[in-house]
């Protein structure tokens, strides 16, 4: 077990911990916890660069801690009224889409290599950026005003490009299409 893998691993455990805080109310803690994971990323992911601590397991767990944390954390703060339904819902459905997507591909023999796109980058640091804020806010007790909004309704428009692009790429995929670079092929 490399040192990245035992720090993608206590990325899990702050899951709970995240969740638990903010429902007893206790958003300090919970945005310490989140900052703690969102840092925690970035060093693990150091480490396994530049010490050469790669691995196939790091691959798969590392994205799994990320979006195991920010999907919570996105589900609870709407469940608290912090943020708007809609995008949680949005947010969680594409994840699930894709998830589904994956495991529909593996049943069917003809899995999928994952990828993450641009878009889905692009997507998933608004949405760190949006968590980040508004547990930075009720911690705080400071207004985020427009920033809120704006990061909201960009979270919303990534979060569709991002489940429209993967869609469209895995409906190429299954149904076999190979892009050649010419028109018709």
């Amino acid at each position: 077990m490399t040192i990245p893998n035992l720090i993608t691993l206590l990325r899990f455990v702050l899951v709970p911990a995240v969740v638990f805080a903010l429902l007893a109310g206790e958003v300090e803690w919970a945005f310490a916890g989140f900052a703690f994971a969102a840092i925690s990323d970035g060093v693990d992911g150091f480490i396994a660069r530049q010490f050469n601590q790669r691995s196939e397991l790091g691959a798969y767990l590392d994205p799994m801690a990320d979006k195991l944390l920010l999907v919570s954390v996105f589900v609870v703060l709407g469940y608290m009224g912090h943020l708007p339904l809609w995008l949680v819902v949005a947010a969680v459905s594409r994840d699930g889409l894709i998830v589904g997507g994956v495991l529909l591909s593996a049943i069917m023999q003809q899995p999928v290599a994952m990828k993450p796109l641009l878009v889905s980058k692009a997507n998933t640091l608004v949405q760190l950026l949006l968590a980040t804020f508004v547990l930075a806010g009720l911690a705080f007790e400071m207004s985020l005003g427009p920033l809120y909004t704006g990061l909201v309704y960009l979270s919303g428009l990534l979060t569709v490009a991002s489940g429209a692009a993967y869609l469209v790429g895995w409906i190429k995929h299954m149904g076999g299409y190979v892009d050649t670079g010419t028109p018709g092929g």
